[in-house]
């Protein structure tokens, strides 16, 4: 492509942007942390009338200009209150950014998952979620209390149990970093737990998992972590880590320690 081409390209690419979009930049003085974030956007967006708000993260991007219309697409043929898209490696778009449970096998395969088309009751937030409006009025916003990490695993409780349909389309998807450097293997296949890097990020993702896991006693979850934290953590013999993670844990299933940095 020459010069000249790709400079009227871009110019018609930015004049159907000005026509169809409005671009707003809204910028928070306050680090209100990735739960707050996404609260103030989406309360931006109902204020100008938005029927559907499309949620990701500022390092996601949709893996082709299709992925809005398949999703507003099946939004409307399926009645779904929220449909996501799957969420791919940026560098690999056939591996999972994030693991997928599927018939009792851990897989970051593509290829196991797609051929489904569709997977009812799951969804991933925030990244790439189209949203109805009445979701929020229904289920409420991101919890502020929870600040970094857990937010979107409350916000999927709370859907489950309002009882609004939603799902996940299988064939389309959004690239989003991945989160293979945090899973760290107990039983290959079958059980791994997840180590965010760095005390901060620590801090909030074990107080927030203890939390979540015990206000909606999701038992399963509960049992996983007690077994696979601590073996984690003695297969390594690092009791120091093992009891930050127990201390941070437990305060969370108190309700103990939320804020974020001030």
């Amino acid at each position: 492509m020459d010069a000249g081409k790709a400079a009227l390209d871009a110019a018609h690419l930015r004049e159907l942007i000005d026509g169809a979009f409005e671009l707003r930049y809204l910028r928070s003085e306050a680090n209100l942390g990735g739960a707050g974030g996404f609260s103030l956007a989406i309360l931006t967006a109902l204020s100008t009338g938005a029927d559907q708000v499309w949620l990701m993260d500022d390092d996601a991007h949709p893996e082709d200009e299709n992925c809005l219309r398949t999703l507003r697409r099946a939004a409307a043929e399926r009645s779904l209150a929220v449909v996501s898209p799957l969420i791919v490696a940026p560098q690999d778009h056939g591996t999972l950014s994030f693991p997928f449970r599927l018939e009792g096998s851990i897989t970051h395969s593509r290829d196991d998952i797609e051929p489904l088309e569709f997977i009812p009751s799951y969804a991933a937030f925030f990244n790439g979620a189209l949203m109805d409006e009445s979701v929020f009025f229904t289920v409420g916003l991101p919890d502020l209390k929870l600040f970094l990490r857990g937010d979107e695993v409350d916000f999927l409780v709370r859907l489950r149990k309002s009882g609004l349909p939603f799902g996940t389309v299988t064939t389309t998807a959004v690239a989003h970093p991945p989160g293979w450097d945090e899973e760290q293997v107990v039983i290959p296949g079958k059980l791994q737990v997840l180590i965010p890097p760095g005390q901060f990020k620590q801090q909030h993702f074990f107080r927030n998992r203890g939390y979540v896991s015990w206000r909606y006693k999701r038992v399963v979850q509960l049992g996983a972590d007690a077994i696979g934290y601590p073996a984690y953590y003695l297969q390594r013999r690092d009791l120091k880590g093992l009891r930050t993670w127990a201390g941070r844990y437990i305060n969370g299933m108190r309700g103990r320690g939320f804020g974020g940095p001030r």
